[in-house]
This record gives structure tokens, sequence and C-alpha cells, in this order.
């Protein structure tokens, strides 16, 4: 019998987080949470050092890379590197860096065009952070954008906008921790215009790029930039390069990401096999885009549409003759090298969060939440964010806190026209997303950092103030919507969204004035 940790579960999470900022190395810092949490399970169990390294190894690590999920992940990422490095050896960056030059004349039309372009896509999180790192690297380049600033774009048009898309692998997730017999994306629909730090975290973004100012440290990284020359960063001479090199493997790879997806989720199949062996039932996401969506798994899907693009952007640079095939080939291992600090951090922020759950991280805060449900119903939402937001940076997953609270929240409030429900649900789905945004931890950031060939920790210090910023605003949003909610949910919906915007773009202008 395992026991129990209670706060402990937390602390190798904490630890990490503290060292990767404090020391700015994020690999010995994710290292020294994972032996924390292998300590903490090893002296619980009493099983000495021979349990402590099993635990650690056997089964995290290694347990963390068999897992058929995360082996998607990163096979995802290797095609993805291959492809980025195609496209450079191609001149499709350079190409498109000409092509946009001619048409993006400052520094603010490059950081709204690759919002614009974070925003258009919204599949997934983790094909939006590379892709639209690739494609404005070169624009942002120009206009002496910061790296940290562009991750920090990415970032912020990632999971913000995935988790207001109802076509998007992540309203397919939450819809799976729906109770059975609810429409999950139903009330996914319903929970979008309460999703205040998805929203506020867009607006912020625009605002910055319109009014060019920073504060904080990623003032101090933009002012570094000016010193730096275009000459810093890698350009290819390929001569026959041309924007067509890079538009056409990008549509491609979107195109067949979607099919991926929706294929994985039964939309070509009219049949599936029933419960009873050797029996065959109808497919409810046969030719239902909706259905096929909310049940797909993103990882395979990924991986298919991706290599399917890949394939096919080989076989277009042969038919041009743009690069040799020997050229092609020597992608594929750069591609991968390109991605090892991604795949290496992801690694170890795996292990780290089967550590704290193996000490019971999730049981923990579902005690906390589910204790204090009723007692606090004009205030739930607020605790809720915050919570969702705690755990989320805490473990460096969104997904996983949805499982957690979502339930919570449905059990709670079992009415389905409640409107504390539906607002309490959106805080919990802005609350992971807030911490998975701000978390060193979390795949997204990790992602986000290798998009924009940003240093990590620099990406994760830099964008930290402007995303709890907007996060203290979300949080006393949800105090006005949860005292608001008896009004009516319209009524609620909009008082809340005055307050919340009036404060953000009050305080954005103060530190416009401070800055100025």
């Amino acid at each position: 019998m395992e026991a129990s940790f209670g706060f402990l579960s937390l602390v190798p999470a904490i630890v990490a987080i503290a060292l990767a900022l404090i020391t700015k190395e994020v690999y010995s810092s994710l290292f020294i949470g994972i032996a924390i949490g292998g300590a903490f399970y090893a002296a619980g169990a009493a099983s000495g050092f021979t349990g402590f390294f099993n635990h650690i190894f056997k089964d995290g690590m290694i347990a963390q890379l068999s897992d058929s999920w995360n082996v998607g992940i990163l096979v995802f990422l290797v095609v993805l590197g291959t492809m980025v490095a195609l496209m450079n050896k191609a001149g499709g960056s350079q190409a498109f860096g000409e092509w946009a030059k001619k048409r993006i004349k400052s520094k603010a039309g490059a950081q709204i065009a690759t919002i614009f372009l974070g925003i258009l896509i919204f599949i997934d999180d983790y094909f939006n952070c590379l892709t639209v790192g690739s494609v404005m690297k070169p624009v942002t380049d120009k206009y002496k954008v910061s790296r940290e600033k562009l991750a920090y774009l990415i970032d912020a048009t990632a999971a913000p906008i995935c988790i207001i898309a109802p076509i998007s692998s992540w309203a397919a997730a939450v819809s799976g921790f729906v109770s059975e017999g609810e429409n999950g994306i139903a009330l996914f629909c319903k929970a979008i215009p309460f999703n205040f730090y998805a929203f506020f975290t867009i607006v912020m973004t625009l605002f910055l790029a319109a009014k060019n100012f920073e504060f904080g440290p990623m003032a101090k990284a933009e002012a570094e930039m000016v010193d730096k020359s275009d000459k810093d960063y890698e350009e290819s001479d390929n001569p026959k390069s041309s924007v067509l090199n890079l538009f056409l493997p990008i549509v491609t790879l979107i195109v067949f990401c979607v099919l991926g997806m929706i294929y994985t989720g039964g939309f070509f199949d009219a049949q599936i096999a029933g419960e009873e062996e050797g029996t065959m039932v109808a497919n409810p996401a046969y030719l239902n885009f909706i259905e096929a969506f909310a049940a797909s798994d993103a990882s395979v899907g990924l991986v298919l549409g991706s290599f399917a693009a890949l394939v096919l952007t080989i076989v277009f640079y042969l038919a041009r003759r743009t690069i040799s095939f020997k050229s092609i080939m020597a992608c594929v291992p750069d591609g991968f090298k390109a991605m090892v600090p991604a795949i290496l951090i992801l690694t170890l922020a795996w292990t780290l969060k089967s550590m704290t759950d193996s000490l019971g991280a999730k049981e923990y805060v579902a005690g906390l939440v589910g204790g204090s449900a009723q007692g606090l119903k004009n205030m739930l939402p607020a605790i809720i964010f915050a919570i969702a937001c705690g755990l989320a940076f805490a473990t460096g997953t969104s997904w996983g806190t949805f499982g957690i609270l979502i339930p919570i929240c449905i059990a709670a409030f079992p009415v389905a026209s409640d409107p504390i429900r539906i607002i309490s649900i959106s805080a919990c789905m802005a609350g992971a997303v807030c911490g998975d945004h701000i978390s060193p931890i979390s795949d997204t950031t990790i992602m986000a950092s290798a998009g924009a060939n940003c240093d990590h920790v620099r990406h994760v210090s830099t964008q930290l103030p402007y995303a709890l910023l907007v996060a203290a605003v979300s949080f006393v949003t949800y105090i006005v919507a949860g005292f608001t909610q008896g009004m009516g949910i319209v009524a609620s919906g909009i008082i809340s969204w005055i307050i919340g915007l009036a404060g953000l773009i009050g305080t954005l202008l103060f530190f416009k004035k401070k800055a100025a």
C-alpha cells in the first residue's frame, strides 16, 4: 500500500522549477526534482536504494519513453525538425523573409503577423509552436524582435488559442473528461466565453505589439536585440530559393495533420469493433468531423500527417531540383540534432510528472478542491482558477489538470444549466492553460523555446511577468463572475468582460507610462 504524501507530493516539481529559475540551468534542475521524488517514494515504500533507482529509471524515465503517446510526440518533433531543416536548406524560410520584408514594414507588423499566424494554426499546440517559429523567424529577425519575444508570442498563441477553438486536440481532450452521457464538445463551447485568461492573453499580445513597448526582463531582452546584426542568424544561399518552397510544405503539413487526426478518430471508418468479441457496430464519428476530432489520438494523427507531408515535400523538392537527394538525407540528422534539447527536456519533464503522480499529487489537490466546493460557491471560480494554475505549473501538464478538476466541478454542480458550473469549468481550463504557460517543465513551453530557437530558461523568465499580469486580472475577473452569476450567464459574462478588459488595459497603460 502506497503512503499518502500530502503537500510533499508537490515538492519535487516546486524544487525543480525554483532551481531552474535561480540557476538558469534546466537539465540538472529537473533531475534534482526527479531524485527528490524518487527519494520520497523509496522512503514511503521502505524500498531502499534499489527502490530509489528502480522508481526513477524503470518506473519513471523508461516507462515514460515506452508510453505510446510520448513516443508519438517525440517522433512528431523529429519529423518537424527535419522539415524545418529541409525548408531552410531549400531557401524557403529566406525567400519568405525577403517576401515578407516588402510587405511588413515595421517591428509591430512583424509581431502582429506572428500573432495572427499563431491564431490561424489552432489545431494543436505542438504543431503551432514549431510551425509558427520556423515561418516567422526570418521576419522577426529582420525587425529586431528578440527570440525571447518571439517565443512569448508563439507560446501565447499556442495553448491559449487551442483552449478556445472547438476544433482542436485540446477540445477533444476536455470533452473526454466529461461524464458519460453528456456532450463534451457542447459543454466546451459553452465555457469558451468565460475563458478569460486565453482571451486576455491575446489582447495583451496585440496591445504590446501595437503600442511597441515592453516591461520587465522582456524589455532588457529587446534592448539587447538592437545590438545584434542580421548576420547573427543563419541564412540559406540556395539560388533556387522560393516562397513556394516554404508555403507548400506548410500547407501540406496542416492539411495532412488534420487528416491524420480525424483518421485516428474514425472519420473514415463506417464500423468499429463492438463490446462483444467479433461484433461490429456503427461508428458515431464516421464522416462527422466534430465527433472524429473529439475521438482523435493527436499523438498518432500528428505523426501520420507530418510523415506524409515530409514525403511529399521531399518529392516536391526533387521534382523541382531544388536540392539534391544527398542534401535532403543530410537534413534528417540535422533536424534530429536541432530537436535534441527539446527532447531531453521533455523526457525529464515527463519523468518528473511521473514522480509527482506516484506521490499522489492529483489525489491531494482533488481532496482540497472537493472539500470546499459548495462552501465557497461564489468564490469557487477564482479558487478553481488559482488551484488549476498552481497544479499545472507544478506538474507541467494542462490535460492532467483537466482530468482532475473538471470531474470535480461537474460533480459539485450537477445541474447542466447552473451558471456557476459553466464558469467553474471555464476557470479550470483557463487556470490549467495559465499554469502550463508559465511552467518551465511544460511541454508546450519547451516547444515554444525550440520553435523560436530561444534559450529555454530565458523564455520562461522573460514571459513570466506578462503571464502573471494576465493571471492576476483573470483571477479578479473570476471573482466578479462568481458573484454576478446569479444575474444569469449572459449578464454575468458581460459585466465580467467589461471589468476584466478595463483592468487589463488600464494596467498596461500604467506600465507604458512608467516605461516612457
